[in-house]
């Protein structure tokens, strides 16, 4: 039940918002330049997007099921420019656009691509407003409607009602808290709060769910991150000490979760998830995307390290991993030259051509020094079929990481990407761990 705010909240909600605005530069030849105010709808509500501005006067902070996110226009002349996507401090530059005119509609119209998800937002264009629909194009007719307006500066809200608590710090969690408690998920979130604005992720077992911002109101708060595959909002409410809320993943999943202060609490050592059989060892035959075949074990990665990661071009865990050792490989030559470096990638294309298509495309996008090979569809059962050495596959990214003489030192599952308080700790380890085995 939502509830109708007296005409002097209204009045200064209104102010509010007008003081959010950020004021875009008029001369430009196609979007507006500067700050826009982005938002998947979840639940599709049929109001003409120039009505959109006000439906936040009728509603207890905003409208539920929507998920806001926040993008940068900038031009690089008169005619060309790129997007890019605020996720906290992460930035996503997009520069693969498509601009035209449907002349059935008399609108400016574009596609903004997120290449390495096969992903695209579509969008008809009137002045300082958009709307249109974010296309995942690997999954059978997944679209969600969006919508957005130039000027807007703020995420969620422009309120700034005082927080009930700093929520900042680690918080032992538990999503799917409606299920049966062997079908729960651990999770550790971490947030920094700073008075209403607040950032954080998610750490599980298997991965982390990239940059999250929003705000904290009163006793309510909201997160959230899109970034061409994730679409993630969480809402939650300060329970004394605790908190409680839903979380949302597109707009087929959601589920409850809450959490608790608590510094025993520990998710298992990602080391230890995935082991390889007694007596078992790994072994492929492959052709990368241009028809060269890849054997192991082969002559040609004799008295090498090498590290064969299992992951999928979907996945944004997987792919910062990738730029985790395209770096790493960059950074440290010396040692570059003695690994092997092959990435095997479970597709959610069902043409294995196609998914070859997108793999030269993912791996020239992200400029990755080693082999990206399709191995099958993106399942962890073809997962584990495909490496049967393997207890069992049971995350996207598993890394794998064998000595010069072919034997698996480590299997590390899942992976702590930069927005996590984790992430540095294994950039350290894992040097420290390839330097050993040289």
């Amino acid at each position: 039940m939502y509830r109708l705010l007296p005409g002097s909240i209204i009045t200064a909600i209104t102010i509010l918002i007008l003081n959010s605005c950020v004021s875009a530069d008029k001369e430009y030849t196609r979007v507006a330049p500067g700050m826009w105010r982005g938002v998947l709808e979840l639940e599709h509500f049929r109001i003409p997007v120039s009505k959109k501005d006000t439906v936040i006067l009728l509603y207890d902070q905003f409208k539920p099921g929507e998920l806001p996110f926040n993008f940068e226009v900038k031009y690089l002349d008169n005619e060309n420019f790129y997007l890019e996507i605020i996720n906290g401090s992460q930035r996503i530059r997009l520069d693969s656009i498509q601009y035209g005119r449907d002349r059935t509609k008399a609108r400016d119209t574009m596609n903004v691509w997120f290449p390495e998800y096969a992903s695209y937002l579509h969008a008809e264009i009137r002045g300082g407003h958009m709307s249109g629909e974010w296309v995942v194009t690997t999954k059978n007719n997944y679209r969600i409607p969006f919508y957005a307006h130039a000027g807007r500066g703020y995420r969620f809200t422009g309120l700034s009602e005082k927080p009930v608590k700093d929520i900042s710090g680690l918080w032992a969690t538990l999503f799917s808290v409606e299920k049966e408690p062997g079908e729960q998920d651990k999770a550790i979130a971490e947030f920094k709060q700073q008075g209403n604005h607040l950032e954080g992720t998610f750490r599980t077992e298997t991965g982390d769910y990239g940059y999250l911002e929003g705000t904290v109101q009163g006793r309510k708060f909201w997160l959230s991150c899109f970034d061409g595959a994730h679409a993630f909002l969480f809402s939650g409410s300060i329970k004394e000490d605790s908190l409680q809320g839903e979380f949302r993943s597109g707009h087929l999943f959601r589920t409850l979760w809450t959490a608790w202060q608590d510094p025993e609490f520990s998710l298992a050592d990602a080391d230890t998830l995935t082991f390889v059989k007694p007596g078992k060892s790994i072994q492929f035959k492959v052709n990368t995307p241009a028809g060269k075949e890849l054997v192991f074990p082969s002559p040609s990665m004799n008295n090498k390290i090498k590290v064969f990661t299992v992951m999928g071009t979907w996945c944004p865990n997987c792919r910062d991993e990738q730029v985790f050792l395209r770096d790493f490989l960059k950074e440290n030559p010396e040692i570059a030259s003695e690994m092997e470096v092959i990435a095997f990638s479970f597709e959610r294309h069902e043409d294995p051509a196609k998914a070859n298509q997108h793999l030269q495309k993912y791996r020239q996008k992200m400029n990755l020094p080693y082999e990206v090979v399709y191995a099958s569809k993106a399942n962890k059962d073809a997962a584990s079929q495909f490496f049967p050495a393997l207890n069992h596959v049971m995350a996207f990214p598993t890394m794998m990481i064998l000595d010069k003489n072919n034997q698996v030192r480590r299997v590390h599952t899942g992976f702590d990407g930069p927005a996590t308080s984790k992430h540095e700790a294994f950039k350290s380890d894992f040097k420290s761990f390839i330097q050993s085995l040289r």
